[in-house]
């Protein structure tokens, strides 16, 4: 009995006791089958829950799909600059970057539904086998590419491969009733990023550059080549809309103008100490009269070059403020093919300034904003609506320049509105006269392509009525005329009309001299240099 009662008074504890326990156990034995029988360590929590969701999600789950999801996410809370490239964009991206692609090469434009080829890359596949200009694409590997329901991203995807596969096209050309089949093999197709490189008045070279990626060093050189022995002896160099790239390239081609042992950039990050970028001596054009043509499109490598020719009173800066992108991305690659573009460091133009307009972490959309606000705030057309920062830097010579928001040019040119209306604006958004000269092009071609080259064949087009072809041609496609507008952007129309003859002929080299002929920007850098004014002085001699 007594034993009986010393178990009924105990038994109360021992529940207690298993009870306790038992929870214990219990949320000890849940948190080891929820996180792989350990608990997560600081920094693998997004692992830890990816793998929770894969294992006890109430439904099916790609984990995969919703890292590809997150990773994003999570770069965007970083500057705007930091991203993420999906495994099946990376090649595109690279091949950006490395100046050369697999394809056939050729440049096609689409009318009425249709694959017109406008040009042949030199040398590339597509020439090797004979397609010419104005050949229009119907088949490609036996599907039919002709109507609406072909994007051109679909086309490029589909005739671009890996080096060595062929894909065979089917062709219609003008004098021909036959469908042609052409067998092409893919090959490396060259992206040029030197646009072009000509004598734009008596002893002064242009050279424009759309982007810095790994061949531009060389074609850079190649164009600097052509131009002195053409007999130039001093350069515009127009980074205007350029976005910029890779950091050594622009090192590169500013050294071409800069004496041995200056500063060209430094670069600095929390992980990487500082760095700095000198002048080795070499260059061919240390002493020649220079300048150098920015706007608010010119970023990145591009203000790694101004910065580089302003603070060392190098040359001339002239244009609109550059966009202001002093962050340098460093690209990781991943495991599956994908790969991180993180900004690890800023750069820094010879004088310590960092040139990198303001941002908030994780808000890209205000950042994207900053262009139009300067636009709205009058900053394209007036040089006192530019904010500048307070913190003064001095090049060489001693002349003030300002961080934080861009490149300042020394001479500054608003954008020019003569001759743009409504109608001119109507042609242009509805693609007029882009379509209006590839049609003409395809008419005359037997015409054109007997001028030897774009000067005479420019002197022929001022004979022809263009004007009326194309107010007929906007007419027919709802867009009424206009008489006193076309008068105010007749000049306007017509040089676009004949550059764009041209560059279906000739392509670029013809292109640019003709677009460019009264561009103000380059107008004021002719003047400039012929007036001995490219080099800065201090500020005391201004």
């Amino acid at each position: 009995m007594k034993s009986f009662l010393k178990y009924i008074v105990i038994l109360p504890t021992v529940i207690l006791l298993l009870l306790v326990i038992g929870f214990l156990a219990g949320n000890h034995f849940s948190n080891n089958i929820l996180l792989g029988r350990k608990f997560y360590q600081p920094g693998s929590k997004i692992n830890a829950v990816l793998g929770v969701i894969n294992n006890y999600y109430v439904d099916t789950i790609v984990v995969k799909d919703l890292a590809e999801e997150a990773i994003p996410s999570i770069i965007n809370e970083l500057d705007p600059h930091s991203s993420y490239i999906p495994a099946q964009d990376l090649e595109a991206v690279n091949d950006d970057i490395d100046g050369h692609f697999s394809g056939i090469g050729i440049e096609f434009s689409r009318q009425n539904d249709t694959i017109i080829v406008i040009s042949i890359v030199s040398g590339g596949p597509s020439e090797k086998v004979g397609i010419q200009p104005g050949d229009r694409i119907v088949t490609i590997d036996d599907s039919l590419y002709a109507g609406t329901g072909f994007s051109d991203e679909k086309i490029i995807k589909t005739l671009r491969g890996t080096k060595g596969t062929k894909v065979s096209i089917g062709v219609k050309r003008a004098n021909r009733e036959e469908l042609q089949i052409y067998e092409i093999t893919r090959g490396d197709v060259p992206r040029n990023t030197v646009d072009v490189a000509y004598e734009v008045s008596k002893g002064t070279g242009l050279i424009k550059i759309n982007k810095f990626g790994r061949s531009t060093y060389t074609e850079f050189l190649n164009a600097l080549g052509l131009l002195i022995n053409a007999g130039c002896e001093s350069f515009i160099l127009d980074l205007r809309q350029n976005p910029g790239g890779l950091l050594d390239v622009a090192i590169n081609v500013a050294n071409e103008f800069l004496s041995k042992d200056q500063l060209i950039v430094y670069t600095e990050g929390k992980a990487f100490s500082r760095t700095e970028a000198y002048a080795n001596g070499t260059g061919m054009c240390q002493t020649s009269p220079l300048v150098v043509l920015v706007d608010e499109m010119a970023a990145s490598a591009s203000e790694i070059v101004a910065g580089a020719i302003q603070d060392n009173d190098r040359g001339t800066i002239i244009g609109r403020r550059s966009f202001g992108k002093g962050l340098v991305q460093n690209q990781i690659e991943l495991g599956d093919g994908s790969a991180l573009r993180l900004t690890v460091a800023r750069y820094y133009t010879p004088s310590g300034r960092c040139i990198q307009k303001a941002y908030q972490m994780g808000n890209g959309a205000v950042y994207e904003q900053e262009l139009v606000n300067r636009f709205v705030n009058g900053e394209f057309d007036h040089r006192d609506s530019i904010k500048t920062s307070e913190a003064q830097f001095k090049t060489l010579l001693g002349r003030t320049v300002f961080d934080g928001g861009g490149i300042m040019p020394d001479i500054f040119i608003p954008r020019d509105t003569i001759g743009i209306t409504s109608y001119y604006l109507s042609l242009l958004q509805n693609g007029i006269i882009h379509e209006y000269t590839l049609r003409y092009t395809d008419e005359h071609r037997e015409t054109l392509t007997k001028f030897k080259d774009y000067r005479r064949l420019w002197n022929y087009l001022k004979t022809q009525p263009l004007l009326n072809g194309i107010v007929s041609y906007a007419a027919e496609n709802g867009i009424r005329p206009r008489p006193t507008l076309i008068d105010k952007s007749a000049p306007l129309i017509e040089n676009l009309a004949h550059a764009y003859i041209i560059r279906n002929i000739f392509g670029n080299p013809g292109f640019y001299p003709v677009i460019l002929f009264k561009d103000p920007v380059v107008m004021k850098a002719v003047e400039v240099i012929r007036k001995g004014e490219a080099f800065p002085k201090n500020e005391s001699e201004d």
